[in-house]
C-alpha cells in the first residue's frame, strides 16, 4: 500500500518511530527484527510504520502473528496480516496455539503461549510489540489493584528481555487513537477484538476507570516513568551490594552464596530484590516471585531457617547464605551424561567414565552414600540438590565432594554472575 508523504500526519508519526528506533537500536542496527502483529489497530500501524523505516536502513523484517485458535475470526484476522504483509513485501508467519486444556487462567496462558511461540519465530531476533501509552496506563492500574511495589508500577519497559527474547516497544509513548487515526487515515485495514470490551477482563474493567478522578492515560503513564527511573536506581545499589556479597563455594557449583551478616545489614528493599533475582537466577524463571511470599522467605532465612519458595531454597549456615534450587524440584529431572547432556536448567555433566550413565540430583539418600565428606562443605539441602551420575541405585560420582570417577560438571552459569544479569534488567 502506498503511503501519502506529504500528510502532517505522515510525516509526524513515521519520524517519531524512526527517533525511538534509533535510540533503541543505534547506532549499529540489526541486520533483522521480528514484528509482532495481531491485527489489531495499534500493531497494523506498527508493521506500516516498520516496514517504511527498514527500507530505509535496510534492515530485515519478518512478520509473525499468533492465532490462539480461541475465536471463529483469528484464521482471518492472521490471513489479513498476512495479506497485507505481503504487500508491503515482508514474510509472514502464522504461528498456531493449540495447548490451553481448558484449566488454569487463560489469559496467561495464552501470554505464555505467545511469548514462547514468538520467541522461536524470531530465531535470535528482537521482537517489537505494539504496545501503546494507553497499554502502560492499564498495566499501571492493574498492577496498583494487585499492591505492586516500585517494579510493577514502573509498567511496561521499551527494551526488555525475558525468556531469552528481546522485546522492543516503540509506540509506548504514543497514545491509542494517534494510532487508530494514522490507520483510519491511510485506510490500512485492522480488526478489533470483541474481547477488548470483555468485563470479564481485568484489563477492560481497568481501562474503564481511566479518564475518572484525575486517572488520565498520560498522567499513569507518567507515573510509570517516574517508577522506572526510581527502580533503576534501587537495581544499581542491588548490583553493588550482590558483587560485595558474594562468598562463592566450590562445593556449590551453580548456588548463590552470600555473607549473611552483610546481606542482614542491607535495607529491605534491597534484601528482597537480591533474593528475587537470585531465586530467579538459580530456577531460569521469566517472573519474579511474590512479594508476600519473598518476604516470608527472607525473615525465615533471616531467622535462621531454611526457606523454600518457587522452585528453590534458602540456607542459612556458618554466616553465609546458600540460594539453590530445592531438592524436591528436581527430584524427577533426570538426563544421560555425555555431551548432550543438558539437566535441569541447564546443566552439563560430562567424562569418559560416565558418558552413558544417568544424571539425576543426589538426594539426601545419595549424599549418604558418601563416605568421606570434606569440611568445610556446603549444606545438605544445597547438596541434595546437585546432579550427580549414578547407575541405576549406584552412586557413580558427585564431583562437587570429590566422589567417585572424574568428570566435568558445567553449570548453566555461575549463580552469581545469573543473579547480577537479573539485576541489569
Amino acid at each position: 500500500m502506498s503511503l501519502n508523504t506529504g500528510s502532517a500526519l505522515n510525516t509526524g508519526l513515521p519520524q517519531r518511530f524512526a527517533d525511538r528506533m534509533g535510540q533503541l537500536l543505534g547506532p549499529d542496527f540489526p541486520q533483522r527484527l521480528c514484528l509482532a502483529v495481531s491485527g489489531g489497530g495499534d500493531s497494523m500501524a506498527m508493521l506500516h510504520l516498520a516496514a517504511g523505516w527498514a527500507r530505509v536502513y535496510g534492515i530485515s523484517l519478518r512478520v509473525a502473528t499468533v492465532d490462539h485458535g480461541l475465536r471463529e475470526a483469528s484464521a482471518a484476522e492472521a490471513a489479513m496480516v498476512a495479506a497485507e504483509a505481503q504487500g508491503l513485501g515482508l514474510p509472514h508467519e502464522t504461528l498456531r496455539w493449540q495447548g490451553w486444556d481448558s484449566r488454569g487462567n487463560l489469559q496467561n496462558e495464552a501470554r505464555q503461549a505467545r511469548r514462547a511461540l514468538l520467541r522461536q519465530a524470531a530465531g535470535g531476533a528482537a521482537v517489537l510489540m505494539a504496545h501503546t501509552q494507553n497499554d502502560q496506563a492499564e498495566t499501571v492500574l492493574m498492577r496498583l489493584a494487585r499492591g505492586s511495589g516500585v517494579d510493577g508500577l514502573a509498567g511496561m519497559s521499551d527494551d526488555a528481555t525475558a525468556g531469552g527474547m528481546r522485546v522492543l516497544r516503540p509506540l509506548l509513548t504514543e497514545t491509542r487513537a494517534a494510532l487508530r487515526h494514522y490507520v483510519t487515515t491511510l485506510k490500512i485495514p485492522f480488526v478489533d477484538d470483541p474481547s477488548n470490551d470483555d468485563t470479564e477482563y481485568a484489563r477492560v474493567r481497568m481501562r474503564a476507570l481511566i479518564g475518572t478522578e484525575g486517572l488520565d492515560t498520560a498522567t499513569l503513564a507518567a507515573t510509570a516513568a517516574h517508577m522506572a527511573r526510581a527502580r533503576d536506581v534501587l537495581q544499581a545499589l542491588a548490583r553493588n551490594a550482590a558483587r560485595d556479597l558474594s562468598r562463592p563455594d566450590a562445593t556449590a557449583p551453580g548456588a548463590v552464596v552470600w555473607d549473611r551478616d552483610g546481606f542482614a545489614a542491607l535495607g529491605a528493599e534491597t534484601q528482597l530484590r537480591l533474593a528475587a533475582a537470585a531465586v530467579m537466577a538459580v530456577t531460569a524463571a521469566t517472573y519474579r516471585p511474590r512479594l508476600e511470599p519473598l518476604l516470608e522467605a527472607v525473615n525465615r532465612a533471616m531467622s535462621g531457617g531454611a526457606a523454600v519458595l518457587a522452585g528453590a531454597i534458602i540456607v542459612p549456615r556458618r554466616g553465609r547464605l546458600f540460594i539453590a534450587r530445592e531438592p524436591m524440584a528436581v527430584g524427577n529431572a533426570v538426563d544421560v551424561a555425555g555431551p548432550a547432556c543438558l539437566w535441569d536448567t541447564g546443566w552439563r555433566l560430562e567424562g569418559h567414565d560416565i558418558n552413558g550413565l544417568t544424571v539425576r540430583a543426589l538426594g539426601e539418600a545419595g549424599l549418604g552414600l558418601i563416605p568421606d565428606k570434606p569440611q568445610p562443605r556446603a549444606p545438605r539441602h544445597i547438596l541434595a540438590s546437585l546432579p550427580a551420575v549414578w547407575d541405576g541405585a549406584t552412586l557413580v560420582a558427585f564431583a562437587p565432594l570429590g566422589f567417585g570417577a572424574p568428570h566435568s560438571v558445567i553449570p548453566p552459569g555461575s549463580g552469581e554472575e545469573l543473579t547480577l544479569a537479573r539485576l541489569a534488567h
